[in-house]
């Protein structure tokens, strides 16, 4: 195995576990949604970030090597839905009247990885930084899926969890608007952050 296994790990529970678009729409899908209403759009994350990385591992991630101006597209696009979703998480209602609004959908949260600027860096950089051979075949490819998915999945579900357990200290509308305000403040502050870099 040509592949820096174990480091492989660290650095995806660390890229996984930090403040990023997917993190701040899956604690606010927790808080507004619940738990098991917040799962699709976590497997969603999961398993689409998961596909990507296999795309690029097999090299079709050279595509934006060759077309720069594809990936300026893709980040504009990302850029322009992630306010389109802070405005959502900013106009959600009660909890109480929950039941009337969507969380994001397992196919929704799959594609936005492919308009998502952190989930292409991420992608781009695990197999470059952790295959130690010069060539990379199907059995480093799963060791770099596998690595991922074990150290991702419970740094990403921890923050379903943490927006499911602040649902029950905001149940009043103010403190639920005060939280929804502040989400979609974070998710314009990551547009900013992705458009000046």
């Amino acid at each position: 195995m040509n592949v820096a296994f174990f480091p492989l790990m660290s650095y995806s529970f660390v890229n996984s576990v930090t403040p990023g678009p997917n993190n701040i729409m899956l604690a606010t899908s927790g808080v507004n949604f619940g738990f098991i209403r917040t799962m699709p759009h976590f497997f969603g994350v999961y398993l689409g970030f998961l596909i990507m990385l296999g795309i690029v591992s097999f090299g079709l991630g050279e595509i934006f090597t060759q077309v720069p101006e594809l990936q300026t597209a893709m980040k504009y696009l990302g850029s322009l839905y992630l306010l389109y979703l802070a405005y959502r998480i900013s106009q959600a209602g009660e909890l109480s009247k929950v039941n009337v609004a969507k969380p994001l959908n397992f196919f929704q949260a799959a594609l936005f990885q492919y308009i998502n600027p952190k989930a292409w860096v991420l992608a781009s950089t695990i197999p470059t930084l952790f295959v130690t051979g010069k060539a990379m075949g199907y059995e480093e490819i799963a060791y770099l899926l596998l690595g991922h998915a074990l150290a991702s999945f419970p740094s990403v579900l921890l923050w379903v969890l943490a927006g499911t357990q602040l649902r029950r200290f905001l149940s009043s509308q103010r403190n639920l608007k005060i939280f929804n305000y502040t989400m979609a403040a974070l998710l314009v502050g990551t547009v900013a952050i992705i458009l000046l870099s």
